[in-house]
């Protein structure tokens, strides 16, 4: 074969290759682009009037959604478990409390193929074990703060999560929201995805105002 005929040649395979490149792109559906992430705020702004926040709350519609169900105070896995009102729960926000001191909001997701007091029980000890990492590479108040939350945190009946989010129907959303021991059910519109989600729960000791929280306490010891 002579020098012009294999050059030919590989130009006619390499059009070849090209048109099957069209061809299969062309037969490919396009993908479906991810909805953008945190763009559904959940839970008061910093600094809301929380009375304000309270009234303005949407009532849960008929189809299923996600809502941010914060408590008036920190439950056990086995109690948030129970005020989930036999909706999925997608997440679970830990919050060790102590007197003036500020302490981490850890937010883990749930295996949705478990019972829900067992997934919060895996969740409380992830969050424990993220506490004590934090505890190892901080120095300072800063450690004994992470120090004191794993070593509460590694206690099955932590008085430790804040709020949950729940996937369930309106009827099931509004029945939780009547709970004395619910403080807020903050919904998102049917359809929400996890992915779109920003979270920023009430907690118990905010009011009038969701201002940060005193941080001058002394902090226990592990």
């Amino acid at each position: 074969m002579t020098v012009r005929a294999r050059v030919g040649l590989l130009a006619a395979c390499g059009v070849l290759a090209l048109l099957v490149a069209l061809y299969t792109a062309g037969k490919s559906p396009p993908a479906t682009p991810l909805p953008p992430a945190g763009t559904v705020h959940l839970g008061p702004d910093a600094g809301q009037d929380v009375a304000a926040y309270l009234a303005a709350l949407p009532v849960p519609a008929a189809g299923v959604a996600p809502a941010l169900v914060q408590f008036a105070a920190e439950q056990t896995p086995d109690g948030a478990a129970a005020l989930s009102a036999g909706g999925t729960i997608a997440t679970a926000v830990f919050r060790v409390p102590l007197p003036r001191v500020q302490t981490a909001l850890r937010f883990e997701a749930l295996d949705p193929g478990a019972p829900a007091t067992a997934a919060l029980d895996a969740a409380r000890q992830r969050a424990g074990s993220a506490a004590a990492a934090d505890a190892t590479r901080l120095t300072g108040r800063p450690r004994d703060i992470a120090a004191a939350e794993a070593a509460a945190l590694e206690a099955p009946g932590c008085r430790c999560v804040v709020a949950l989010v729940v996937r369930a129907d309106g009827s099931a959303l509004r029945a939780v929201a009547t709970r004395p021991a619910v403080r807020a059910v903050d919904t998102a519109p049917p359809g929400t995805t996890d992915r779109e989600l920003a979270l920023s729960p009430l907690l118990p000791e905010q009011a009038p105002r969701a201002d940060p929280l005193p941080d001058d306490g002394p902090v226990p010891a592990p």
